[in-house]
């Protein structure tokens, strides 16, 4: 399997924590790079942070325009018809940074997935049927695919993984429903899930990196 790109950023040398952090629909690697000093991780020790660029495909809700996303999307719905087997190519190239990272010297239990909007989605496929204990999964702005399966295909190594969700209530591209959904689905299984909302559309809010911030510091300090 062909490594993804990514962009790589260290808080400082020889890091012993990674967080892996995957863009949405249409960005790429890139998208969040600019955020880093702001999280002002001064009480984390020396972090990784990977920058993957999901490859190009026809996004048919889009109308077919060929973009970077980790996985075809059919309707405005997000969970009818889901692209069950895009997802899951994605899934593998994702567990592969983690796997990289782990070769890497980075403990699996370091190593936190963080996602927004289909990045979100991947995060959460990933991270909770991973079959080693991960530090975090940060959501963001997304929502639980392939939930139905779940709770066949979940690890119970990621069973009492910290969740941190975060979500817009003005976001009309995943609405607050489909997120609050997957809440429901994810605490109906046990999982530990930080849920937060915040004054926003389909972005990142100031107070959201504070807690982002906040969520880093404790589960990689």
């Amino acid at each position: 399997m062909t490594t993804l790109p990514c962009i790589e950023i260290e808080t400082a040398p020889n890091p012993s924590a990674s967080v892996i952090w995957l863009h949405g629909l249409g960005a790429d690697g890139n998208d969040f790079v600019p955020i880093i000093p702001q999280l002002k991780l001064t009480d984390c020790p020396a972090i990784r942070f990977v920058f993957p660029s999901a490859p190009s495909m026809a996004v048919t809700v889009n109308g077919g325009y060929v973009m970077p996303a980790w996985y075809d999307i059919t309707g405005r719905d997000l969970t009818d018809r889901q692209d069950v087997s895009g997802i899951q190519k994605s899934a593998a190239a994702i567990t592969a940074l983690i796997e990289r990272e782990a070769t890497r010297g980075i403990a699996y239990e370091n190593i936190v997935l963080a996602g927004f909007s289909q990045g979100c989605a991947m995060s959460l496929q990933v991270g909770l049927r991973f079959p080693h204990k991960l530090a975090g999964i940060m959501a963001l702005s997304g929502y639980l695919p392939l939930a139905t399966s779940l709770a066949t295909e979940r690890s119970a190594a990621n069973q009492d993984t910290p969740i941190f969700m975060a979500h817009g209530i003005w976001d009309a591209v995943v609405i607050p429903e489909r997120a609050e959904a997957s809440v429901d689905v994810l605490e109906k299984l046990s999982y530990q899930v930080d849920w937060n909302t915040y004054p926003m559309e389909h972005s990142l809010h100031p107070d959201e990196l504070t807690d982002i911030s906040r969520f880093l510091t404790l589960v990689l300090s």
